[in-house]
């Protein structure tokens, strides 16, 4: 696969977790009334809300043959960032997670 097929989709996973994951996260601590969330809470809310857009990844025809590389590169960079969440490794996640609590 050319770099040029991918860059939209790697720019994509640069930001889906923490726009979608963390934020939506965020507004549900928020509107729960938590206002303390453990890094693993809002790891953990994070990766189910950005795991809500698994339909949107698994939207290439997998029958059609041309999709197979492409597909095969979103799942490989979801379960990554499923990964770096848990793992307290992605830094926007950990970034709004101190933000929250400072002035959640």
């Amino acid at each position: 696969m050319r770099d040029d097929e991918r860059f939209e989709l790697e720019r994509a996973f640069d930001l889906l977790p923490h726009v979608a994951g963390a934020s939506w996260a965020t507004l549900w601590f928020r509107l729960s009334g938590i206002r303390a969330p453990t890094a693993e809470e809002f790891r953990e809310k994070s990766i189910e809300y950005f795991e809500r857009l698994d339909r949107l990844f698994g939207s290439f025809p997998a029958a059609d043959g041309r999709f197979e590389e492409i597909s095969g590169f979103i799942a490989r960079r979801r379960d990554l960032e499923v990964r770096r969440i848990r793992d307290g490794l992605n830094g926007e996640i950990e970034k709004r997670h101190r933000r929250y609590l400072d002035y959640g």
